[in-house]
């Protein structure tokens, strides 16, 4: 077993994007997923890394045509036990040789570059999603950011001097992961560069969740009113580019061209 299979093993994917700040993250997301699917059309959509199938479901529903594909096993029996009308697929987003090229219109990257080290790797999820989705089709890839990495565990829970110490953070506070490490972390300066070696397009860039994950007691003791305030916050603020690095998320929005 893999360490990625036995984190997801433990982890309830399904709770995160339902508590208060993963609505955040989701209600966010499927917005800007609304933005281009044209009023009254059903499309062909993938969720490459689609987890447990809370996007997957959730489109489903709307009446898309869904193909989820999944690397770890639990997760895709907790997407089966949903019934869901999703063409689930066990396998790698580095390698999805069992699709068809230029299938769909919008192709999902929620979670393959959480948990990939090396450029090679990256490029590699890049050339699939371009494959399977069809020329002028909207990739969205998610990814987790260096400075929230930063904020939450080398100064909030006081490793960073130890990370300094040990190479895990460079003189100007970037991670430095490895293969054994569960996750990467990345600033909007190395997501460009991925995009330029990828040769894709950025139309939009959001932050998923902005400082929802840092607010995660103060989100919880919200009213409805209030928290409906905080939505409205951070929809506006949530493209702007001086915010975006500290988000704990954020998806990139490309064309395929």
């Amino acid at each position: 077993m893999t360490e990625i299979e036995r984190y997801y093993n433990k982890f309830n994917e399904d709770h995160r994007l339902t508590t208060r700040h993963g609505t955040v993250e989701f209600t966010t997301t499927m917005k800007f997923i609304h933005d281009y699917i044209p009023a009254g059309k059903k499309l062909h959509i993938l969720d490459a890394g689609a987890g447990t199938g809370r996007y997957s479901v959730a489109l489903s529903e709307e009446g898309h045509s869904v193909t989820a594909v999944e690397l770890v096993q639990h997760n895709i029996d907790v997407l089966e036990s949903k019934h869901a009308n999703v063409n689930i697929w066990p396998g790698n987003a580095m390698d999805m040789h069992f699709l068809e090229d230029g299938k769909f219109d919008i192709t999902l990257v929620f979670g393959p570059m959480y948990h990939l080290h090396t450029t090679e790797d990256r490029l590699r999820v890049f050339s699939e999603a371009r494959r399977v989705t069809k020329k002028g089709g909207i990739i969205f890839v998610a990814y987790v950011m260096n400075e929230y990495s930063v904020i939450e565990y080398c100064f909030k829970k006081n490793h960073v001097l130890e990370c300094l110490e040990n190479g895990t953070l460079t003189e100007d506070f970037h991670t430095v992961s490895s293969p054994q490490d569960l996750y990467s972390y990345l600033r909007i300066t190395d997501i460009d560069e991925l995009n330029r070696a990828a040769g894709l397009k950025r139309i939009s860039v959001f932050a998923a969740d902005g400082p929802s994950d840092y607010m995660r007691r103060e989100l919880n003791a919200m009213d409805e009113k209030t928290f409906e305030a905080f939505m409205k916050f951070h929809l506006a603020t949530c493209e702007r580019p001086d915010l975006l690095g500290a988000s704990s998320h954020t998806v990139d929005i490309l064309r395929n061209i």
